[in-house]
């Protein structure tokens, strides 16, 4: 695994896998005043040698965040990302009955734009790119893209309205 770039740690912070991680400037992961809220520890994994994640600069990311790639996931500059979040850009398995002990074949890139504001609770699913200046709500479970200046949430999430 190559890391690069340093990020600023409230929480404990697990890096794992074979890939490539860079942090840019200003990244913070963990909330000062609640390191222990959702107690755990953020997990990053860049799991295949061909895996790339990419935090760009002045990021903020709340406790018990989890990203696991298998391909590619970049996270744009001024992104908010509340307690709990989880994105990830492969289904890690075969979805056919009889080979759902091999590997998904086919990770998509993630991609988060510029000042992305993402609520508590939220998965971000493979293939995904959320525009830039969107909000993604509470709760939300993000299965298909969205395009820049909206609102979205639900299971699945969906446009609520523009900004």
């Amino acid at each position: 695994m190559a890391v690069s770039g340093t990020y600023l740690s409230y929480q404990p912070v697990v890096l794992r896998g074979c890939g490539n991680i860079s942090f840019g400037d200003n990244v913070s992961i963990g909330v000062i005043n609640s390191p222990y809220f959702y107690n755990s520890y953020a997990y990053i994994e860049a799991r295949t040698k061909k895996s790339y994640i990419k935090f760009g600069n002045n990021i903020h990311i709340n406790n018990g965040f989890s990203i696991i790639s298998e391909k590619s996931i970049t996270i744009e500059d001024n992104t908010l990302i509340g307690f709990n979040c989880h994105i990830i850009d492969s289904a890690f398995h075969n979805l056919q009955i009889d080979k759902r002990k091999e590997i998904d074949l086919n990770p998509q890139d993630v991609i988060i734009e510029k000042n992305v504001f993402i609520g508590n609770n939220v998965t971000i699913l493979k293939g995904i790119t959320i525009g830039e200046n969107s909000v993604i709500a509470s709760g939300s479970v993000v299965t298909k893209s969205c395009p820049k200046n909206v609102i979205i949430a639900g299971v699945p999430a969906n446009i609520i309205r523009e900004l």
